[in-house]
């Protein structure tokens, strides 16, 4: 349908223009908040243009649908849509810090078809086709199988009371390179409790999902893109022998802050 090897290579040259504007790297960065406690930087939106022109041209019949592009309705009548978040991550991003990837998926009737991950900073590149498996740099990847849930490791800088039984690791601030983590059995459960969009999620998600990871909404349903409303309510990433438990663990606190 598309060509592989120049989709592989449009991403990595997104990674390789926001490589050049990471402080990190000692670029000095322009950045602001789009809304309040939302940053933004010139990398997002360099990033953006690139990716629109250059995935454009590869599938000129794909709708488009990013964080840093105005929404346009008529995606919703495309089979196909490119669905990206150019820098997920931008606090790491803005920071120096290596927790951020630039994350592009190919939707096909409400499903991720093709997902990529590009961590330049890292050295990580992810990739998923639906159906035929997972990658970190071209080789084969596979989830977690942990089979309980106390002591599952998780990214996060701190935990609730309520979550202590689980065991803390590394937290980048990307959630899709958090998600990567369950997708390489680096963490086991990846758990969110807020409104998120599908370009968060749409190009890990496939990544876990084939690697062997399971993926669903903070309510354990399935999740769908390319929605009038491109949200879902929070996003859970785990081993398929705990993913029940964590619904069940996390089924309170999800209907209350779920509810209008």
């Amino acid at each position: 349908m598309i060509d592989s090897k120049r989709l592989e290579s449009i991403v990595a040259q997104a990674g390789e223009i926001a490589l050049g504007l990471w402080p990190g790297a000692g670029a000095e960065l322009e950045s602001w908040e789009k809304t309040p406690g939302s940053p933004v930087c010139e990398a997002d939106l360099a990033v953006d243009a690139f990716l629109k022109r250059e995935l454009g041209a590869l599938l000129p019949s794909a709708g488009w649908l990013s964080e840093e592009t105005a929404d346009d309705p008529k995606r919703l009548d495309r089979d196909l849509i490119w669905l990206v978040d150019p820098v997920d991550g931008t606090r790491d991003f803005i920071r120096g810090r290596k927790g951020w990837a630039v994350s592009v998926a190919l939707i096909s009737s409400g499903r991720p078809l093709i997902g990529t991950l590009c961590a330049p900073a890292r050295g990580e590149v992810w990739h998923a086709v639906a159906g035929q498996g997972a990658t970190l740099n071209g080789a084969r990847i596979a989830a977690s199988t942990r089979r309980d849930f106390e002591g599952a490791r998780v990214p996060a800088n701190d935990l609730m009371k309520q979550d202590r039984m689980l065991t803390k690791v590394e937290q980048p601030n990307s959630i899709a390179l958090r998600i990567a983590m369950v997708a390489d059995d680096r963490a086991d459960l990846v758990a969110t409790l807020r409104w998120g969009f599908e370009w968060d999620i749409a190009a890990a998600g496939l990544i876990a999902r084939e690697a062997g990871a399971a993926v669903s909404d903070s309510f354990g349903r399935k999740l769908d893109y390319n929605k009038r409303d491109p949200r879902a309510f929070g996003v859970i990433v785990s081993a398929p022998d705990i993913h029940t438990a964590t619904v069940e663990h996390l089924s309170d606190r999800a209907h209350q802050i779920a509810r209008p």
